[in-house]
């Protein structure tokens, strides 16, 4: 069982809900070390000061904030943990919405939250308030030396608490968005939506793998064994310029109704062998 990160309480008005946040996600990845390629040494950082050029350890580093005008403000760990806020210790709900009323593009981190100890019924009421009215909590939280604006909803019959961006944060992506000139045909839309339907199913998030990971993993474990990397098992796809995008968005229809086919084909073959198998 994972150690939770930060132990406090949901103020639920007048109610109470002490709780245990734990981290609901993990990035997983490849990690590589800074080598040097001759003989393989790892290469070593140094914590230096500028000033008087001794090397200084991880504990006995603070923060320092620099004004414009070359004051420093030097923090110790303690005054972190002593900051004149209630969110250090309490999850503060400010609001309630609709779950579909935030923008994900808000969402920073997942966690879970727990109820500890007396907290479980607080929290069971809590949850199921949510569920009746359709609602999410907006909340306020310090978490990991920073206050964050948070949403709490209900998933899987649980509370799980989403760190959120702050408005000024967001950047404004206005200069992405393509000019407004540029129009479509009725047909082209058809077509488009054609295709959408081809490939429309259920949101299956096992069924999904990292690619790029796995071909890594390849080509490290080939290095170990002292053999030559993997080739690309297919040409990458070229770019071209779409002139007709009917025709071309009618070829993909073709394609995606044929994986589709080629797919199920698959697991129909699948389950005939199981049901062979389980009859013998």
């Amino acid at each position: 069982m994972p150690r939770s990160i930060w132990k406090g309480a949901i103020s639920f008005g007048l109610v109470t809900i002490p709780v245990k946040l734990y981290s609901a996600t993990e990035e997983k990845d490849i990690s590589f070390r800074q080598v040097h390629p001759a003989d393989g040494g790892r290469i070593k950082y140094k914590r230096v000061c500028d000033t008087c050029g001794e090397e200084i350890p991880f504990a006995e580093i603070a923060k320092g904030y620099e004004t414009p005008d070359g004051r420093l403000a030097i923090l110790e760990k303690e005054d972190f943990d002593n900051l004149p806020l209630p969110t250090t210790k309490a999850v503060e709900v400010v609001q309630f919405v609709d779950q579909d009323e935030v923008d994900p593009t808000y969402f920073a981190k997942t966690y879970f939250l727990e109820a500890d100890g007396p907290g479980v019924k607080p929290y069971v009421l809590l949850r199921d308030a949510l569920t009746a009215s359709n609602r999410a909590a907006v909340v306020k939280v310090a978490l990991r030396s920073r206050e964050n604006l948070a949403l709490i909803r209900v998933k899987d019959n649980q509370l799980l608490m989403h760190t959120m961006l702050w408005p000024d944060e967001i950047r404004d992506g206005a200069f992405a968005a393509p000019p407004a000139e540029v129009t479509v045909s009725d047909a082209e839309i058809t077509m488009a939506q054609t295709f959408i339907d081809a490939l429309t199913g259920e949101f299956e998030p096992d069924q999904f793998t990292d690619s790029y990971r796995e071909a890594l993993e390849e080509v490290v474990n080939a290095k170990l064994a002292g053999a030559a990397p993997p080739e690309e098992s297919a040409p990458a796809a070229q770019e071209a310029d779409v002139v007709d995008l009917v025709a071309a968005l009618r070829a993909s229809v073709e394609a995606a109704k044929q994986r589709r086919e080629a797919k199920a084909g698959g697991s129909d073959s699948k389950t005939a062998k199981g049901s062979k198998s389980k009859a013998g």
